[in-house]
Order: C-alpha cells, then structure tokens, then sequence
C-alpha cells in the first residue's frame, strides 16, 4: 500500500529555509488536500511521516508544522511529539474557548511551538487575547486576505509578541509587499510547491490490534499477550521495530524478540501509538498480492518458530521474528538492504535474511523448503514436518479470516 507525504518549505527573511508544513496527499495528480475527514489526515500525516518515511528524511533536522483539529487537540495528541520537532498549528476551524486557552497554555509549558492557521481580524474578543498569550506565530492566507487586512493584523496583534507567517503567498510583488507589512515567515507557490514524498505501509489487521487495545486499557496490561497479538500482526511489528529505531528510542542494544522491543519502548509509548492507529481507517481493502505475501510472511514466522523448538533451537521467538520479515521487502516494494538497515534487528537475525548461513538461517532454510515441498534431508521426520506446516497454515488463515469476520461486523 502506497501512502504520501507533501511538504512544502517555510522561509524567513533572508531566504533560508527554517521549517516545513506536512500536509496529506493521497497521492492523485492535483496535489492538493482532497476530501477528507481532518482527523483522518492529520494521523495519516503523522503516522506517514513518523514511521513510513521517517521525520529526518522528510524534515532534515528542522521542525514541522502539523495541522491539529479540535478533537485531536482534546486528546493531547501533540503532546506525543519531541516540541523539539514539531509545531502545532491550529486550524481555523478551531472554536476559541476555555477548553483551547488551556489545552495551548500546557502545551507552551511543555515547550511546544504554537501557530494559529487561516486567521482574520476578531473584534473585542478578550477570549482570544488570552489565548494568544500561548500563540508564537499567526499564520495569515493571502488569498482570503485583502491587503488592509493583512496590514490591520500586524499592527493589532504584534503588541502579543507574535511573529507573523504569510502563507499562500503566489507572487513576487506578494512577497516583497509582505516584507513591507512586517511578515517573518513566507509560504507558498512563489518560494516552492508541495513536494509529494512517497513510501510503503504495511496494512494493520483489526483483530490483533483491538485485542491489544483491550488490553492496554486494564489496570496492569500483560506484556506477554500484548507481546502475542503484537507478534501476530506484521504491520504492528514493522511498526513497533522503526518506532524503537527513531532517533528518540534507538536502543543500544539489537532486537532480537518483540518483546524485547516493547519493554525497551514502554508500554506509555506504545499506548500513544496504538491510539494515534485508532483514527485510522482500518476496513483492511489491500490488493490480494499484498494480501497474500501477508499470509506467508506470517505462516513462515510460526513455521520457524516450530521448525526451531523441533532442531532443538533456544529462543524461539528470535526464529520467528527472522521468519516475519524474511519478506519485508516484498512488501514494501524497497530493497532488502535498505529496509534492514532501517530496522533495529540483532546482525544474526539481519544475516540470516539477507542470505549468510548461520544457526537461525539453517531454520529459515529449512521453513523455505518446506513451502516449496523440498522436504528431502531435513532433519526432522516426515510426521514433524507435517506437523509444523499444518499448524502454521491454520494459525496465519485463523488470524486473517478472523480479522476478515471482524471488519464485516464492524
């Protein structure tokens, strides 16, 4: 599954570019913002550029504005993000009231960058004078402004301490008139369109993830059955593995186990996470080859997992992990090279995939021939070969026909 990413660059004035907005694309030719629940395409941007691209590619080391909407903003979601790394940019649909003033005064206690998107001249409203005690940048659309108007906000808001962005700017003359009026920050056609960045995603399936929803939710969640339901899902796994490998968690030491990866991570963190999936549409409409590749990826990872406590293998759970994404690359429609080095992965279970024999490769070998029916001299019986297969069909079909059942009834 393709999913996009656009941005487009901020400058101030002297030209150099200080910052990117992110904006949603689904990846048509227009680019622009087609229609699309904002909730859904602001976690769609989040999500895209956090994991599926990664925030260094798509920022370069400077920060983001991110467009929030009002019920995103009453779950704290901006708050899961480095303020190092973002800045939270309401939208102009966003009513001003008490609940906003203190949503925008603990985020600037937290250290956040706070922009107001689309705004206009407000009369005598004390409500928003508070609020914009929190505000660090006002964000005007030169398009929808005239240029009284444009001129009018800056001298009535400047006495707040703001900086002032001129966005939609299309024009030289736009631009050095802005300059005039006081603008700091400039965007928009005349500096540089939205630039549409590209990757792959890996669909969730619903089963697993709101069974670790369920679970989350208790008192004191169970590592090892989140660590199941994780395990069962691919796209959670990749997920969970590129989140760890941010700069913001990556870990001293490989992975070599899910669950090692969650209790490095942190269950706060994950929760964070699973809840920012939530928003996403989750109905599960992948093509049937990627489908597909899901299926065996999943049926070889229980495969070696059994195949390893059968050769006498420890750890099982590393085997598996090597059977998952022994076909990530098929998947995301990248090299195989590229997207190990992306995944925090232990160098034995990375060589074992890229082709290095080693004892976890003896296994995957193994899992290999069985699929291709080359049952000839492995080491184990014909009656454990069978018995290994069988029960890795039936667990990956139990985990995608069942997840099939659920979206139906959703």
């Amino acid at each position: 599954m393709k999913v996009f990413v656009a941005r487009q660059p901020i400058f101030d004035k002297k030209g150099q570019n200080v910052a990117y907005e992110l904006l949603y694309r689904n990846g048509d030719k227009s680019n622009t913002f087609p229609n699309i629940d904002g909730d859904e395409a602001t976690t769609d941007v989040i999500v895209n550029s956090f994991i599926n691209i990664g925030l260094e590619e798509l920022s370069q080391g400077k920060k983001c504005f991110i467009n929030f909407t009002e019920s995103l903003l009453q779950m704290k979601l901006p708050s899961y993000f480095n303020p190092s790394s973002i800045v939270v940019e309401i939208l102009e649909d966003v009513p001003v009231t008490e609940e906003l003033v203190s949503i925008c005064r603990d985020l600037k206690k937290q250290g956040y960058t706070i922009a107001l998107d689309d705004f206009n001249v407000v009369q005598n409203n004390l409500l928003l004078n508070r609020l914009l005690a929190y505000i660090d940048i006002i964000k005007v659309d030169l398009l929808q402004t005239s240029p009284a108007a444009r001129k009018e906000i800056i001298e009535r808001y400047k006495p707040f301490g703001v900086s002032f962005l001129a966005e939609k700017v299309e024009t030289h003359d736009e631009y050095e008139q802005a300059v005039r009026d006081g603008y700091d920050y400039f965007q928009g056609y005349f500096f540089s369109k939205p630039v549409v960045l590209s990757s792959y995603d890996i669909p969730i399936y619903i089963q697993a993830y709101l069974q670790i929803l369920h679970e989350l939710s208790k008192t004191e969640p169970d590592i090892d059955t989140i660590t199941e339901q994780i395990e069962q899902d691919l796209s959670l796994s990749y997920k969970l593995l590129k989140l760890i490998n941010s700069p913001a968690f990556r870990p001293r030491n490989k992975i070599k186990s899910i669950k090692q990866a969650i209790v490095l991570l942190g269950l706060n963190e994950i929760k964070k996470w699973i809840y920012i999936l939530s928003i996403k549409n989750l109905k599960g409409n992948q093509d049937p080859i990627q489908e597909e590749v899901i299926r065996l990826s999943l049926q070889r990872a229980k495969l070696c997992e059994k195949l390893s406590v059968k050769m006498g293998k420890t750890e099982p759970s590393l085997y598996m992990l090597t059977g998952m994404f022994s076909l990530v690359d098929a998947l995301l429609h990248r090299s195989l090279d590229k997207v190990l080095d992306e995944l925090p992965l232990s160098d034995d279970i990375r060589d074992a995939i890229r082709g290095k024999q080693n004892e976890i490769r003896i296994v995957l070998d193994a899992a290999v021939k069985i699929e291709t029916f080359k049952w000839e001299d492995l080491p184990l019986s014909l009656d454990e070969i069978d018995e290994c297969y069988r029960e890795a069909i039936a667990w990956s079909a139990h985990l995608l026909d069942a997840d099939k059942e659920t979206a139906k009834s959703g």
